[in-house]
């Protein structure tokens, strides 16, 4: 009755009957169609905000767990920064090490350098020394072996007579014997000064002493056989008699 009433006023322009809602008509088909239509809009709205919910708790869960990992991350960073500086400080040592290592080798290497160097020289300074001594001995005994003729020139030149001493044989003689003795001067052979010279036992060799007083004492007052330098050295001591 009361819907009829309503549909009346519609119908007659009543503007109450048009300010109220319309709500469908429950008991009719199409009214329980628009129902059931409205409580499924409904229920999937709440469903999918349920299911949107956890999605959501589950992004907060992830985000805190990434904010929780990074400390670890830096901690972790941290570690490996510190065994960086570490290995580069084990590093360093070791290569300090080696360096002292290899300076230990370098000075020992110029140590040993320098002995074998000292010692080198020092054979090569000896080996000269010794090899001019066998040359000085060499030429020695071979000036020793040439003295002797020279002393039969000085005896022959003596013994000649005196009306034969211009004669060409005595000039031939003298000529020999000079010879001789120019190329021994040019070797560095000299005669030891010894009659009236002061008897010395570095150059002299006395074999007869004689007392004399128009001599003073220790004076050389006859040379019987010629003493000769060579160089600084005697090659042979000259053979004189001495006055007391």
């Amino acid at each position: 009755m009361s819907e009829e009433l309503k549909e009346k006023k519609q119908c007659a322009g009543d503007p109450e009957a048009g300010q109220t809602e319309k709500k469908p008509d429950i008991h009719s088909e199409k009214g329980r169609e628009e129902g059931l239509k409205k409580e499924h809009t409904a229920d999937t709205a709440k469903d999918s905000g349920n299911i949107n919910e956890p999605e959501t708790e589950k992004a907060g869960g992830s985000a805190k767990a990434a904010q929780a990992e990074t400390p670890d991350a830096g901690d972790a960073a941290g570690g490996k920064q510190t065994e960086t500086a570490e290995g580069s400080g084990s590093d360093k040592d070791s290569a300090e090490s080696k360096l002292d290592k290899k300076d230990q080798k370098i000075a020992e290497l110029n140590d040993k350098y320098l002995r074998l160097f000292a010692e080198f020289d020092n054979f090569r300074k000896r080996s000269e020394n010794e090899k001019a001594a066998m040359f000085a001995e060499g030429e020695k005994t071979v000036l020793l072996t040439v003295l002797p003729l020279i002393d039969n020139f000085e005896r022959a030149l003596d013994s000649i007579p005196e009306e034969d001493k211009d004669s060409p044989f005595a000039e031939g003689i003298r000529k020999v014997y000079k010879a001789f003795t120019d190329q021994l001067k040019e070797l560095g052979v000299t005669h030891i000064e010894a009659v009236g010279k002061e008897f010395d036992a570095n150059f002299h060799n006395a074999v007869m002493h004689v007392d004399d007083e128009n001599e003073k004492e220790n004076v050389i007052v006859e040379e019987f056989q010629k003493g000769y330098m060579f160089g600084d050295k005697v090659l042979r001591y000259s053979m004189v008699k001495v006055a007391n």
